[in-house]
Protein backbone atom coordinates (compact mmCIF):
# COMPACT_ATOMS: atom_id res chain seq x y z
CA UNK A 1 0.00 0.00 0.00
CA UNK A 2 2.70 2.58 0.14
CA UNK A 3 3.34 4.66 -3.22
CA UNK A 4 7.25 5.69 -3.24
CA UNK A 5 8.09 9.01 -5.41
CA UNK A 6 11.98 9.79 -5.59
CA UNK A 7 14.32 12.45 -6.76
CA UNK A 8 18.31 12.02 -7.12
CA UNK A 9 21.05 14.39 -5.95
CA UNK A 10 22.88 14.83 -8.49
CA UNK A 11 26.50 15.20 -5.81
CA UNK A 12 27.15 14.94 -2.42
CA UNK A 13 26.02 19.00 -1.62
CA UNK A 14 25.21 18.49 1.71
CA UNK A 15 21.94 17.26 3.62
CA UNK A 16 20.15 20.63 3.31
CA UNK A 17 20.26 20.60 -0.37
CA UNK A 18 17.02 17.05 0.44
CA UNK A 19 14.75 19.76 1.07
CA UNK A 20 15.68 22.26 -2.23
CA UNK A 21 15.37 19.24 -4.56
CA UNK A 22 12.44 17.97 -2.18
CA UNK A 23 10.22 21.19 -2.55
CA UNK A 24 7.39 19.99 -4.67
CA UNK A 25 7.22 16.43 -2.95
CA UNK A 26 7.48 18.32 0.56
CA UNK A 27 4.83 21.45 -0.86
CA UNK A 28 3.50 23.40 2.56
CA UNK A 29 3.47 20.47 4.63
CA UNK A 30 5.23 19.02 7.55
CA UNK A 31 8.22 16.69 6.84
CA UNK A 32 10.55 14.40 8.36
CA UNK A 33 14.30 13.44 6.87
CA UNK A 34 16.10 9.94 7.84
CA UNK A 35 19.08 9.41 6.83
CA UNK A 36 19.13 6.01 5.07
CA UNK A 37 22.71 4.53 7.16
CA UNK A 38 20.74 5.06 10.26
CA UNK A 39 19.16 2.69 12.21
CA UNK A 40 16.93 3.01 14.78
CA UNK A 41 15.45 0.52 17.25
CA UNK A 42 13.91 0.42 21.20
CA UNK A 43 10.77 0.04 23.16
CA UNK A 44 8.83 3.95 22.66
CA UNK A 45 10.36 4.85 19.54
CA UNK A 46 7.01 5.12 18.21
CA UNK A 47 6.32 7.68 21.14
CA UNK A 48 9.27 9.80 20.00
CA UNK A 49 8.23 9.85 16.41
CA UNK A 50 4.86 11.05 17.75
CA UNK A 51 5.74 13.48 20.04
CA UNK A 52 7.94 15.12 17.29
CA UNK A 53 5.40 15.05 14.61
CA UNK A 54 3.18 16.82 16.67
CA UNK A 55 6.01 19.64 17.53
CA UNK A 56 6.28 20.15 13.78
CA UNK A 57 2.42 20.54 13.06
CA UNK A 58 2.56 23.38 15.93
CA UNK A 59 5.96 24.89 14.02
CA UNK A 60 8.94 23.39 15.87
CA UNK A 61 11.82 21.47 14.70
CA UNK A 62 13.12 18.56 15.85
CA UNK A 63 16.19 16.54 16.35
CA UNK A 64 17.25 13.66 18.18
CA UNK A 65 20.02 13.25 20.06
CA UNK A 66 22.29 10.10 21.39
CA UNK A 67 24.92 9.93 24.07
CA UNK A 68 28.20 8.60 22.49
CA UNK A 69 31.49 8.09 23.66
CA UNK A 70 33.46 10.15 21.03
CA UNK A 71 31.18 12.87 20.34
CA UNK A 72 34.16 14.66 18.27
CA UNK A 73 32.91 12.37 15.51
CA UNK A 74 29.27 13.85 15.37
CA UNK A 75 27.43 16.62 14.91
CA UNK A 76 26.65 17.82 19.11
CA UNK A 77 23.99 19.57 20.71
CA UNK A 78 24.47 21.13 23.35
CA UNK A 79 21.17 21.90 25.68
CA UNK A 80 19.80 23.17 28.81
CA UNK A 81 18.12 21.99 32.09
CA UNK A 82 14.55 21.90 30.17
CA UNK A 83 16.08 19.82 27.27
CA UNK A 84 15.83 23.15 25.25
CA UNK A 85 18.65 23.01 22.77
CA UNK A 86 21.50 26.55 23.20
CA UNK A 87 23.80 25.05 20.51
CA UNK A 88 24.33 22.68 17.72
CA UNK A 89 27.79 21.90 16.20
CA UNK A 90 29.67 19.72 13.44
CA UNK A 91 32.14 17.77 14.84
CA UNK A 92 33.79 19.83 17.22
CA UNK A 93 37.27 19.62 18.62
CA UNK A 94 36.34 20.36 21.98
CA UNK A 95 32.58 19.30 22.46
CA UNK A 96 30.18 20.92 24.54
CA UNK A 97 27.70 17.43 25.44
CA UNK A 98 28.45 14.18 24.70
CA UNK A 99 25.35 14.04 22.60
CA UNK A 100 25.21 13.07 18.92
CA UNK A 101 22.80 14.10 16.74
CA UNK A 102 21.45 11.48 14.98
CA UNK A 103 20.48 11.16 11.27
CA UNK A 104 16.91 11.77 11.81
CA UNK A 105 14.65 15.34 11.86
CA UNK A 106 11.31 16.15 11.54
CA UNK A 107 10.76 20.01 10.32
CA UNK A 108 7.50 22.41 10.38
CA UNK A 109 6.07 23.90 7.32
CA UNK A 110 8.61 26.13 5.42
CA UNK A 111 11.70 23.98 5.56
CA UNK A 112 12.41 24.20 1.64
CA UNK A 113 12.48 27.98 2.19
CA UNK A 114 14.74 28.04 5.06
CA UNK A 115 16.95 25.40 2.96
CA UNK A 116 17.72 27.76 0.10
CA UNK A 117 19.33 30.32 2.01
CA UNK A 118 22.00 28.27 3.52
CA UNK A 119 25.51 29.41 2.41
CA UNK A 120 27.77 26.40 1.42
CA UNK A 121 30.14 25.34 4.28
CA UNK A 122 34.12 25.21 3.72
CA UNK A 123 33.64 21.56 3.01
CA UNK A 124 31.41 23.09 0.38
CA UNK A 125 28.38 21.48 1.25
CA UNK A 126 24.50 22.91 2.53
CA UNK A 127 24.90 21.58 6.07
CA UNK A 128 21.64 20.21 7.82
CA UNK A 129 23.24 22.08 11.02
CA UNK A 130 22.86 25.41 9.46
CA UNK A 131 19.15 24.33 9.28
CA UNK A 132 19.14 23.22 12.75
CA UNK A 133 20.75 26.83 14.29
CA UNK A 134 17.93 29.08 12.28
CA UNK A 135 15.22 27.17 14.43
CA UNK A 136 17.49 27.16 17.43
CA UNK A 137 17.79 31.00 17.05
CA UNK A 138 14.33 31.27 16.71
CA UNK A 139 13.25 29.42 20.39
CA UNK A 140 11.82 26.71 17.67
CA UNK A 141 14.20 23.46 18.19
CA UNK A 142 13.52 20.37 20.31
CA UNK A 143 15.33 17.46 21.56
CA UNK A 144 14.24 13.98 21.84
CA UNK A 145 16.97 12.55 23.88
CA UNK A 146 17.36 8.18 23.26
CA UNK A 147 17.91 7.00 26.33
CA UNK A 148 19.48 3.52 27.52
CA UNK A 149 16.62 1.46 26.28
CA UNK A 150 16.92 2.86 22.49
CA UNK A 151 20.04 1.93 20.01
CA UNK A 152 21.11 3.96 17.48
CA UNK A 153 23.54 2.64 14.52
CA UNK A 154 25.51 4.89 12.09
CA UNK A 155 26.12 2.04 9.23
CA UNK A 156 28.04 3.98 7.40
CA UNK A 157 31.01 2.16 7.43
CA UNK A 158 31.49 -1.79 6.76
CA UNK A 159 32.84 -2.17 10.01
CA UNK A 160 29.61 -0.69 11.56
CA UNK A 161 27.17 -2.32 9.22
CA UNK A 162 28.26 -5.68 10.18
CA UNK A 163 28.01 -4.72 13.59
CA UNK A 164 24.49 -3.94 13.00
CA UNK A 165 23.89 -6.83 10.82
CA UNK A 166 24.93 -8.69 13.57
CA UNK A 167 22.95 -6.73 16.35
CA UNK A 168 19.22 -7.38 13.97
CA UNK A 169 20.45 -10.57 13.93
CA UNK A 170 20.74 -11.53 17.75
CA UNK A 171 17.20 -9.82 18.47
CA UNK A 172 15.28 -11.26 15.22
CA UNK A 173 16.72 -15.03 16.36
CA UNK A 174 16.20 -14.65 19.84
CA UNK A 175 12.49 -13.12 19.94
CA UNK A 176 11.45 -14.71 16.36
CA UNK A 177 9.94 -11.12 15.36
CA UNK A 178 11.37 -9.22 12.99
CA UNK A 179 12.64 -5.75 13.45
CA UNK A 180 11.05 -2.88 11.45
CA UNK A 181 8.08 -5.30 9.23
CA UNK A 182 6.33 -2.38 7.47
CA UNK A 183 3.35 -5.25 6.49
CA UNK A 184 3.55 -5.92 10.86
CA UNK A 185 3.55 -1.83 11.83
CA UNK A 186 0.85 -1.22 9.13
CA UNK A 187 -1.66 -3.49 10.27
CA UNK A 188 -0.97 -2.53 13.73
CA UNK A 189 -1.98 0.62 13.28
CA UNK A 190 -4.99 -0.05 10.99
CA UNK A 191 -3.90 1.40 7.43
CA UNK A 192 -4.23 -2.18 6.03
CA UNK A 193 -6.63 -4.64 6.35
CA UNK A 194 -6.13 -8.57 7.45
CA UNK A 195 -6.62 -9.70 3.75
CA UNK A 196 -4.13 -6.98 2.54
CA UNK A 197 -2.06 -8.25 5.66
CA UNK A 198 -2.24 -11.58 3.85
CA UNK A 199 -1.47 -10.66 0.35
Amino acid sequence: GINIEYIIQPSPDGLAQAFILGEEFIGDEECAMVLGDNIFYGAGLDEKLENARYDAENGNATIFGYQVKDPERFGIMEFDNNNKVIGVEEKPEQPKSDYAITGLYFYPKGVSKKAKLVKPSKRGELEITTVNEEYMKRGQLKVEKLGRGMTWFDTGTHDALIETASFVQTIQKRQGLQICCPEEIAFDKGWITSDELSE
